[in-house]
């Protein structure tokens, strides 16, 4: 398999206000810094990266479940990052967490052991992120059972 590359064009609106253009078929997105530094007039770098980690394990689930013939929906999450100072006092991502929740109960589901297993090898975002950040991940069934 060859690589691939993905682009970005950043264009400044205002201060810290910053137009993401995603090219073709993709509708752009506006980022800012929350006050004093912005307006949160959209989300922050590190809303926009707990977005992209979480919204990778969501998709990998449901890659996961449909190699399995598996149907999980409506799949739902949360995710939180703890963001904090490093001994350079500068902010930093420290972790993220996020929780998935599958919209089926998790006894109706075949081969959960091995989707529950495998899901996260085939998220690029948080895989590649964990390795700098500290990552957890869980999975509950749509009755709030811990499945992993």
């Amino acid at each position: 398999m060859s690589a691939s590359v993905v682009e970005l064009t950043l264009t400044q609106q205002d201060n810290y206000r910053i137009r993401l253009d995603f090219g073709d078929d993709v509708p752009a997105l506006i980022g800012d810094e929350p006050p004093p530094l912005g307006q949160s007039v959209g989300p922050a770098p590190q809303q926009l990266l707990l977005a992209a980690v979480s919204n990778c394990l969501v998709d990998s689930l449901q890659f996961a479940l449909s190699k399995y013939h598996q149907n999980a929906s409506p799949l739902r999450g949360e995710a939180r990052a703890t963001i904090d100072r490093n001994e350079h006092g500068r902010l930093r991502v420290q972790s993220i967490e996020a929780t998935l929740r599958l919209g089926q109960p998790a006894d109706s589901i075949e081969h959960l052991d091995r989707i529950l297993d495998g899901f996260e090898d085939y998220c690029t975002v948080s895989q590649s992120v964990a390795k700098g950040i500290p990552t957890t991940v869980r999975v509950l069934d749509n009755d709030g059972r811990v499945l992993k």
